[in-house]
């Protein structure tokens, strides 16, 4: 039994930090406390009126108190309905001002975390995060919460004002208090256990919807539409009967709150009836008394409806909060040496100096092993092997997505874990064999390269990629909206559209990753032709699948299982690379 309490108090904690978001509007919230207060302070007193109509009202018989008395009445409800407004719109300002702010904070964690991360962690769980649970939190500070003060003042100051209207009847209220808390620790743990599988079950959805949508095309060729609609309606289900639980739960919370509530109040009204009866109390004591009776009522059962929601906010602030506190395994260095960049006269533009490295989720894996290079600045380096080779992690490593296990790897002599992020990658420009595109105009993607480009740069570098051309011919030109992931265009286009993007970086490293291979003849033409230029009078790294497009290379490195066996030109390695010699004649052969 003590470990639920203390579940449930470590569940409620991981509400506390967010209130370091509300912090910077302080002004908003004292603004809305006030607000809160005199509605609190209207709503106590309309108790008191309600005695004042009916003892000097109604059983006085004065029609000109029972004027006075209801004009009375109105003025507070006038300050009520003021008070209101003022409490409503600003605790909802603060609701949406602080989800936003903290879906911005969970934002920026997640651009800056290392891409092992996204290889645990699926993108639609992810995306529930940013949005689900802080739609949710939204509603719990906006309102909820609000309710939640507002009911928990208003049962002190019920309690308080039952107090003074009359002791005997508010021992009977008091003594149901505790028949009304048992559903609400019974019930609510339940609740927000289901609160916490519902919003997982939520997420799954999102992940699992993502992914085809995003695959549609696969989904299509095969005739999966049937069976992915099926597998889609068993996860809404399955989330579907989480949350009915839940809102049974919920339901039962509630009903149980008001029955017993109301009973006590009915209870309460047998015995004040009675003291009416007998003469040991007015009317207007007794309407006082049940009105403050029914908004003790109301409050208790509106903090146990709130006392759910809370616990469902509790699970997300848990998941949020737990993404905001996960830490870059990349991070900037404490003092950059950026500057030592400058000055530098190596020759050598990256160096490698006895590199090892496993992927985080494969450890037992070697990805490189003992690897060491020295690349000279101008060069055009081709690297080639086998697939699971290590040509990819070696682009990575150079980038620092990872950092490797032992060795080092050096820019122009200067270790580049001394080096800040933003300079290093501002040095290298990449071009992958799957071009990315955002869902954007072709402007953006372009300008993606340089932010800070004007148009003209931006026309210059497409007519270098040729891409002038075709863009031309698009309906809006440069600024027709490509789609989702450049859908609306071919693989040739996509890449061209890719490499302006890089041509418009003017990366001092380029780096290559078979920007051909999966062309046809004509866009191959076109693509190769934008290289050479964007090649020019830079070091260039190429890893190549097709070796016809990288014999004249300055140096070609052949790898195998993660090491490096052989380096030489071309001619050189027929000669003395056995695994170079058997993938030329795979392909010239098959050629």
């Amino acid at each position: 039994m003590s470990q639920a309490p203390a579940a449930e108090k470590a569940a409620f904690s991981s509400l506390l930090p967010v209130f370091a978001f509300i912090k910077p509007y302080k002004l908003m919230v004292i603004a809305a406390l006030i607000a809160l207060l005199v509605t609190a302070g209207v709503n106590l007193s309309l108790g008191q009126g309600v005695k004042f109509v009916i003892d000097h009202g109604f059983i006085a018989g004065s029609q000109a108190q029972l004027q006075q008395a209801v004009l009375v009445l109105i003025g507070l409800i006038s300050l009520l309905a003021v008070g209101t407004f003022s409490r409503f719109y600003l605790m909802s300002w603060i609701g949406e001002r602080v989800s936003n702010d903290i879906r911005k904070a969970v934002f920026n964690r997640i651009v800056t975390l290392h891409p092992s991360y996204f290889e645990e962690n699926r993108s639609g769980e992810l995306m529930s995060r940013l949005t689900t649970d802080t739609t949710l939190l939204q509603s719990i500070i906006g309102s909820s919460f609000s309710m939640a003060l507002r009911s928990a003042l208003m049962l002190v100051g019920g309690l308080a004002m039952l107090l003074f209207t009359n002791l005997k009847l508010t021992l009977v209220v008091v003594a149901c208090v505790p028949l009304v808390l048992v559903p609400m620790m019974v019930f609510g743990r339940k609740v927000r256990k289901l609160a916490s599988s519902s919003q997982s079950a939520i997420a799954d959805i999102s992940t699992y919807a993502g992914e085809i949508i995003q695959n549609i095309k696969v989904v299509q060729s095969y005739s999966h539409e049937q069976r992915e609609q099926q597998a889609f309606a068993l996860e809404v289900e399955k989330a579907f009967n989480v949350a009915k639980s839940r809102i049974k739960q919920r339901s039962f919370l509630i009903a149980a709150v008001i029955f017993l509530t109301f009973s006590a109040i009915s209870a309460m009204l047998w015995v004040g009836g009675s003291d009416v009866l007998a003469g040991t109390m007015t009317g207007g004591e007794l309407g006082a008394f049940v009105f403050y009776a029914i908004m003790v009522a109301m409050s208790v059962a509106t903090v146990a409806e709130v006392y759910g929601e809370l616990q469902r906010a509790a699970g997300a602030a848990a998941r949020l909060l737990e993404l905001l506190a996960v830490k870059s395994e990349i991070e900037n260095p404490i003092s950059p040496q950026d500057e030592k960049l400058l000055s530098s006269t190596n020759h050598s533009a990256i160096t490698l100096e006895s590199i090892s490295f496993n992927y985080p989720s494969r450890p037992d894996v070697s990805a490189l092993n003992n690897v060491s290079l020295n690349i000279q600045q101008g060069q055009t380096v081709a690297i080639v092997g086998p697939s699971g080779a290590g040509k990819t992690t070696l682009f990575e490593l150079l980038q620092r997505f990872y950092d490797p296990a032992s060795g080092a790897i050096k820019f122009r002599d200067v270790n580049i874990k001394d080096l800040s992020l933003n300079t290093l990658r501002n040095k290298m420009g990449m071009v992958a064999q799957n071009p990315i595109l955002f869902s954007s105009d072709v402007m953006h993607n372009i300008r993606y390269g340089n932010p800070d480009a004007t148009d003209e740069q931006v026309y210059a570098a497409a007519k270098h990629a040729h891409a002038d051309e075709f863009i031309q011919q698009l309906p809006q030109g440069y600024n027709s909206f490509l789609g989702e992931q450049g859908v609306r265009l071919s693989g040739g286009q996509k890449q061209r559209i890719v490499l302006a993007r890089a041509i418009l970086k003017d990366p001092e490293i380029l780096l290559l990753d078979e920007a051909t291979s999966a062309l046809d003849a004509q866009s191959e033409h076109h693509v190769q032709a934008a290289l050479e230029h964007l090649m020019q009078n830079r070091t260039t790294l190429i890893i190549a699948h097709r070796l016809a497009t990288v014999k004249h290379a300055d140096m070609i490195v052949v790898m195998e299982h993660g090491e490096i066996i052989a380096t030489g030109s071309h001619q050189q390695l027929l000669q003395s690379s056995p695994l170079y010699q058997r993938l030329c004649e795979l392909q010239f052969n098959k050629d």
